[in-house]
């Protein structure tokens, strides 16, 4: 199938196959490198987290400030 093809599947359908793919990547993580920089900006992120572990915002309300603004 080709790309035009696929821009032409209703959009439930295009974000079905997204979806899809993502999870046959998911399923390889052995298959994605990280450049030294990304490696140490997730570290960096993760100690962060560590050093406050309650310090983020719930889901919820990350949520309903994003349907906020739509």
């Amino acid at each position: 199938m080709t790309v035009a093809e696929l821009k032409q599947l209703p959009f439930a359908e295009r974000l079905q196959l997204v979806e899809d793919l993502w999870d046959t990547i998911a399923d390889e993580p052995s298959a994605i490198s990280l450049s030294p920089e990304q490696r140490a900006e997730l570290d960096s992120r993760l100690d962060a987290l560590e050093a406050v572990p309650n310090g983020g915002t719930p889901w919820h309300l990350v949520r309903e400030r994003i349907l906020e603004r739509l």
